[in-house]
């Protein structure tokens, strides 16, 4: 399978068109939730069929919108939440390398000296590219060591998603080169690229904290949740949610380095600095590769 794709791969194109529906009806839904609108309510409001919205669906995510929508749910981030210290715990004890690692992305990290992230990136180039992604527009960024930022663009503005970038590191040299980046956004995005043969190398740049917080993100496997405060307390610093918090925060690994799987103790999804609606709807998609949602019709 070619990994360099300027042409921009077919499936992952029809992505970018399914998550706009998709998007589209998760903002219907969160408006309306009170009312229990029927599939046919919101194939309207997104100016399709129901039978076509199905479809949409399905093909996206691998799920109906019934079991999507159960998969978004309250009461589902509560089940996921049940065995969230747990989770964390055995991802410990097995550790992040050989068969028994959890995340499914097969990534391995490294990160950058406090030194080169206090110089605010100077002396570093990074390349960058925008590439579709199922989560719409991406921005990714690497380094000749690896990814190093994954963002999404709202709108068509990808002015502000670089900028985005740009003020995490804005000592950095900036280079645009989506053949560069083509192979790493592949390799995020497309489940067949997921491979332990070759994992998808991650380097994290902030400070030692922040670090620390990003490595237990990789420890949450697909179709889990995990909350801020056992974070802290995996971390050895129990008392610390609120700045596990602001790191989750910060992330520029987006996806990769799984933030969007933190939730709070309530099992409410709260802030997303890509938006909560993608949160959903990352979490959704998840559900359908990983099992962990009924398969309703």
């Amino acid at each position: 399978m070619t990994t360099l794709f300027a042409e921009r791969p077919p499936a992952l194109e029809a992505s970018v068109a399914d998550y706009d529906v998709v998007r589209r009806a998760l903002a219907f839904i969160t408006a309306e939730w009170k009312r229990q609108p029927e599939i046919e309510e919101i194939a309207a409001h997104v100016g399709l069929s129901a039978s076509h919205l199905h479809h949409v669906f399905r093909s996206w995510a691998g799920l109906s919108p019934k079991a999507f929508l159960q998969a978004i749910t309250l009461d589902h981030a509560r089940a996921l939440l049940r065995d969230s210290a747990s989770v964390l715990d055995a991802a410990l004890e097995t550790g992040l390398s050989g068969p028994g690692r959890l995340h499914d992305l097969f990534v391995t990290h490294e990160a950058m000296s406090p030194g080169e992230w206090k110089a605010g990136g100077a002396g570093l180039v990074l390349h960058y590219g925008f590439h579709p992604s199922p989560f719409g527009e991406a921005i990714v960024v690497a380094t000749p060591r690896g990814l190093a930022g994954l963002g999404f663009v709202d709108g068509e503005d990808r002015a502000a998603a670089l900028a985005d970038m740009v003020r995490r590191w804005p000592r950095a040299q900036f280079v645009e080169d989506a053949v560069a980046t083509a192979a790493l956004a592949c390799r995020a995005f497309d489940p067949a690229e997921w491979s332990a043969d070759r994992p998808l190398r991650v380097v994290l740049i902030g400070t030692d904290f922040e670090v620390r917080v990003w490595e237990t993100l990789l420890r949450i496997p697909l179709g889990r949740a995990t909350t801020y405060s056992d974070v802290a307390r995996s971390i050895g610093r129990p008392t610390a949610s609120r700045a596990v918090g602001a790191a989750v925060g910060r992330n520029p690994v987006s996806f990769v380095v799984p933030c969007h799987r933190v939730l709070g103790r309530s099992g409410a999804l709260t802030g997303y600095h890509w938006g909560v609606t993608r949160k959903r709807a990352m979490l959704g998609w998840e559900a359908g590769r990983s099992g962990s949602a009924t398969h309703g019709d």
